[in-house]
């Protein structure tokens, strides 16, 4: 049992640092929520089921690894590939949601407009066209795949630190520590994610944007490119 308490614990510790050190993990999440206006409810949804798909593809190529008896060399070489596939996917799609918040802003971009009344009075007012002013037909039928898009990136996200701390239980402990390991590693590591995207996203909600908020977009997809950037090119 002490023994299965350590592991334990270092799963724990393990899941809480991986993922505060990895920025990947909270930062597309806090800034598409601020960025598309998401609720907190909402918000707490696609962060719980993107953390879910997270630790899930990993757990699935470690018992697989179980079962086959691959090296743990050969499974963290696997992790790495889906690392650097899931690093560039995000920082693609960071780029793309740049160039169309860009394209946003500038269609957004305030403009006057000039009223005549009766009595023969003018008068002007500023005038942006905003997302809040589409008519709820075209709403419905604008179909929104960000938290989709966001799901499959972190479906692809490798938790390479779950590894060695999955096979060595399967090695001297047996299944029912193999099962506790996992499910402390991924309730640490989802819990982490939610607290800290939540935390933010509640703080962020009391800042004013003011002019910043027409390049709300741009600014989302500017950060999430140098988060995948980061895992590519920093390794974080």
């Amino acid at each position: 049992m002490s023994e299965l308490n350590i592991l334990l614990i270092t799963a724990a510790s393990v899941g809480f640092f991986h993922t505060l050190f990895g920025p990947d993990h909270y930062i597309p999440f806090i800034v598409m929520a601020k960025a598309r206006k998401w609720s907190l409810i909402k918000t707490s949804w696609v962060t719980f089921l993107c953390g879910i798909g997270h630790v899930l593809g990993s757990i699935v190529l470690g018992f697989i690894g179980i079962a086959v008896g691959v090296a743990i060399g050969n499974i963290e070489a696997i992790e790495s590939f889906r690392g650097d596939i899931a690093g560039w996917a995000l920082a693609s799609f960071g780029f793309v949601y740049l160039i169309w918040g860009i394209r946003k802003a500038i269609k957004n971009k305030p403009h006057t407009h000039f009223h005549d009344h009766s009595d023969g009075e003018v008068h002007t007012h500023e005038h942006m066209h905003r997302d809040e002013h589409t008519h709820v037909h075209e709403k419905d039928s604008n179909t929104n795949i960000t938290p989709w898009i966001l799901f499959t990136i972190f479906v692809f996200g490798p938790c390479e630190a779950l590894i060695p701390i999955l096979m060595y239980p399967a090695a001297n402990v047996g299944t029912m520590g193999v099962i506790a390991v996992v499910a402390v590693f991924a309730l640490t590591t989802i819990l982490t994610m939610m607290s800290i995207v939540l935390t933010a996203s509640f703080g962020l909600n009391f800042l004013p944007m003011g002019k910043l908020d027409r390049y709300s977009h741009s600014l989302a997809g500017a950060i999430i490119l140098i988060s995948g950037l980061s895992m590519t090119v920093l390794g974080l």
